[in-house]
């Protein structure tokens, strides 16, 4: 895969792929945070951290309403969609959790 971005923003295909497989593939985001070169990517960094903390909090929420997360794991491949798209992917109350943290 080439590292050479592909728009003004910096964001090469890539960054989009890790961070789509991350949504899909919980343990990619978190091999994603072991890798030197890919954490050091502010959008793969960011949406890894994201895919990890929205499989956590969609887990307690499954368990809890005994089955209303099968529904949810649909919205992970939306999430997943829109970071291959390189858009910037808004997850209600984690995204800015993330962000006040400082955790990408």
């Amino acid at each position: 895969m080439s590292q050479a971005p592909m728009s003004d923003n910096g964001i090469t295909q890539d960054d989009k792929l890790w961070a789509a497989l991350g949504y899909v593939i919980p343990l990619i985001a978190l091999i994603v945070l072991f890798m030197e070169d890919k954490k050091n990517r502010p959008y793969v960094k960011f949406n890894a951290v994201q895919s990890l903390v929205a499989t956590v909090v969609l887990t307690i929420i499954s368990s809890v309403t005994c089955g209303f997360g099968a529904i949810l794991v649909l919205v992970m491949f939306w999430w997943a969609y829109q970071a291959y798209q390189g858009q910037d992917v808004r997850i209600p109350f984690v995204s800015d959790f993330i962000r006040n943290q400082g955790w990408a």
